[in-house]
């Protein structure tokens, strides 16, 4: 079955589209059919593919030429597929309000249930109505967070949002955990937080950091993944063994 997995963070600059292309690779690796849905109007995570979203179908030409979904599919040097964004997503997302279509992405989305194991969903760096669509049709989600205390606010709003859609019956999501990103032990802050996430989400934070890493960051230019770009990083090590600790929370439940 699809496991739709959505990568939220309402504070930009926490590694939110590096996790969720790394984690699409990692998974892609481990011979997972994995496809990667690029919900940011930015369209970075397209761009670390090495998709060129100026040419491709996005949701966009979903929604308003009914292009079918299977249709905005692209593959990648990764071996994962993904459905671009770009600049046309802010219309998508004034548009889904104006229109009262909440939800229409989990319609969709079920038209690829049986072709996918896993299903990433990059959502943009802001609380709008395009994360609310990667929210609703979760049936859990990633929250990277960077070791610094100004990171640690947006998190518990982000909880709280999640749970009052759960409690209204518009989705299943559940948090399934916190990824500590960009991580330099060598800084005390980065301990302070990391000790604090730890004492106060027991449960949720994963083990496994992820480091500041210049082989992370370099990838993208490439368009390729830092898994594939310099798999023996400390970046790409982290991101595979995050992949296998969200496999055993996902799949051994």
């Amino acid at each position: 079955m699809n496991k739709v997995i959505a990568i939220a963070n309402q504070k930009g600059g926490v590694g939110k589209t590096t996790t969720a292309v790394n984690i699409a690779a990692s998974l892609a690796a481990t011979k997972r059919r994995t496809l990667l849905v690029d919900l940011d109007p930015q369209g970075n995570a397209t761009t670390a593919t090495g998709v060129d979203n100026l040419n491709s179908k996005t949701l966009y030409s979903h929604y308003f030429e009914k292009t079918p979904i299977n249709k905005c599919i692209q593959k990648t040097k990764d071996n994962y597929d993904v459905i671009p964004g770009s600049e046309e997503l802010i219309a998508l997302e004034v548009s889904i309000r104006s229109d009262g279509n909440q939800a229409f992405l989990s319609k969709s989305l079920k038209d690829l249930e049986s072709n996918y194991d896993y299903t990433i969903i990059d959502t943009p760096p802001t609380l709008n109505q395009l994360t609310i669509e990667g929210l609703l049709c979760a049936s859990g989600t990633l929250i990277p967070l960077q070791c610094e205390y100004y990171s640690l606010e947006g998190v518990t709003g982000l909880m709280n949002t999640i749970n009052t859609l759960s409690n209204k019956n518009m989705t299943t999501n559940r948090v399934l955990g916190i990824v500590r990103t960009m991580v330099d032990m060598r800084n005390n802050l980065a301990k302070e937080v990391s000790e604090e996430l730890e004492r106060h989400f027991p449960s949720l934070v994963f083990n496994t950091l992820i480091p500041r890493n210049i082989k992370l960051a370099e990838a993208p230019s490439h368009g390729i993944s830092g898994i594939q770009y310099m798999p023996n990083s400390y970046g790409a090590k982290a991101y595979l063994a995050l992949a296998g600790e969200l496999i055993r929370r996902v799949e051994h439940v």
